[in-house]
């Protein structure tokens, strides 16, 4: 994979990755996804935790302050699954996106898959430049889709 952005320029500035579920502000993420993401409005606390508990979560964290977040749902063999991603509004617009798909795609546990997929409404730019393209034969991809009810 291709290098688009210098881990050293971030981890200099103060910023990491981690992949430890223990320093997820679980508040600060549940917030955005149940209340300002488009694609989870109205999501339940308790669904949120099981979602984080049983995928390989991605936070970007500087000063200890959660500024973005991710989740990979995975056999880790065979097949990966990219959603919830997002960086805080405050903090976007210097690259943190491109760095943690970036992570993300070059995790040890997430090599040699066979398929990847994520479903977004307006990030198509982002993942397109890490090799993410529109669904080959859609007709054969099927779904039970069953939205949150938003209160």
């Amino acid at each position: 994979m291709a290098v688009i952005m210098n881990d050293a320029y971030f981890l200099d500035k103060g910023y990491q990755i981690s992949t430890d579920n223990n320093l997820i502000d679980r508040d600060a993420v549940y917030d955005y996804l149940a209340s300002h993401s488009y694609w989870a409005k109205g999501l339940n606390k308790d669904v949120f935790n099981r979602s984080v508990d049983n995928s390989l979560c991605f936070g970007i964290y500087k000063d200890s302050n959660q500024l973005g977040f991710a989740r990979v749902v995975t056999d880790k063999a065979t097949f990966a699954y990219l959603c919830d991603v997002f960086v805080l509004p405050a903090h976007r617009g210097i690259g943190l996106s491109k760095w943690l798909v970036q992570f993300i795609l070059a995790h040890p546990d997430l090599q040699g898959l066979r398929r990847w997929s994520l479903a977004t409404a307006d990030a198509h730019g982002l993942y397109k430049q890490f090799g993410f393209s529109e669904i080959n034969n859609p007709e054969r991809w099927m779904q039970i889709f069953t939205p949150y009810k938003v209160n």
